[in-house]
């Protein structure tokens, strides 16, 4: 039988909400009494297979960025397992990452080696990379120097050229204008072709049913419907229509 490429079993998922900051650093050294606490997964399960693509929906708390940053290892589960095997890339918070005063090229190198990437391979596709960013000479200067646009664009264009095993996608589709976009979405196309699992969030239904065939459906860290994604809206509109 095959081994699911994602696999969440019972997982759970809690944070404390603070005021502010000033609040949240007080609570490094002091437990806060009576803190407000936020059910961000509820004993989410569910199995994600080689080559799918996967829309996940649902209202803004619903817990799907929870969902992709324990994906992605940026956040973990309080209880529950959860098995990732493969490459992965996220299309998130696309400049995370980044060192201000480094080139656009030598962070190429700095993404890389945070992915776990060798010098060898990323020397690979470093052409690849500054191809498809399209800054010109800016590459070779530093990325303070660049605008938050560009800086999205090379974060973009790194994590589609490493191969990944799995692609996780949020909202990431806004990259540049839309000479880029539509070149960005013909990338993730692409990637979907050649096998790539691939995870996406997005309020824009149509795009999802156009990248997906499955979808979770998401409502205040509950998984309500897994299956097919026209099933999976319907569930989501009547969910709506109950309110």
């Amino acid at each position: 039988m095959e081994q699911p490429i994602i696999s969440f079993k019972n997982v759970s998922k809690e944070y404390t909400l603070y005021k502010n900051d000033k609040e949240r650093f007080k609570a490094l050294f002091i437990k806060p009494k009576n803190a407000k606490k936020n059910k961000a997964l509820k004993s989410v399960s569910f199995d994600i297979y080689s080559g799918e693509s996967i829309g996940i929906i649902g209202d803004n708390g619903a817990g799907k960025s929870t969902i992709l940053k324990m994906i992605t290892g940026v956040a973990h589960p309080d209880e529950g397992e959860i098995e990732v095997h493969g490459k992965v890339a996220a299309l998130l918070e696309l400049t995370a990452g980044f060192s201000m005063e480094m080139t656009g090229r030598e962070n190429i190198y700095l993404k890389g080696y945070i992915l776990g990437l060798n010098d060898e391979y990323i020397r690979t596709i470093e052409e690849r990379i500054i191809d498809f960013a399209q800054l010109g000479d800016y590459i070779d200067q530093p990325v303070r120097t660049y605008s938050s646009g560009m800086r999205m664009r090379l974060g973009f264009a790194i994590n589609v050229n490493i191969e990944p095993d799995i692609l996780v996608v949020d909202e990431a589709l806004s990259v540049g204008d839309a000479s880029f976009k539509k070149k960005c979405k013909s990338k993730i196309n692409e990637i979907i072709e050649s096998g790539v699992t691939v995870l996406y969030v997005s309020h824009n239904q149509a795009g999802v049913k156009e990248l997906c065939k499955r979808a979770l459906f998401m409502k205040k860290g509950e998984l309500l419907f897994d299956g097919d994604v026209n099933k999976a809206y319907e569930a989501y509109e009547a969910s709506k229509a109950k309110k």
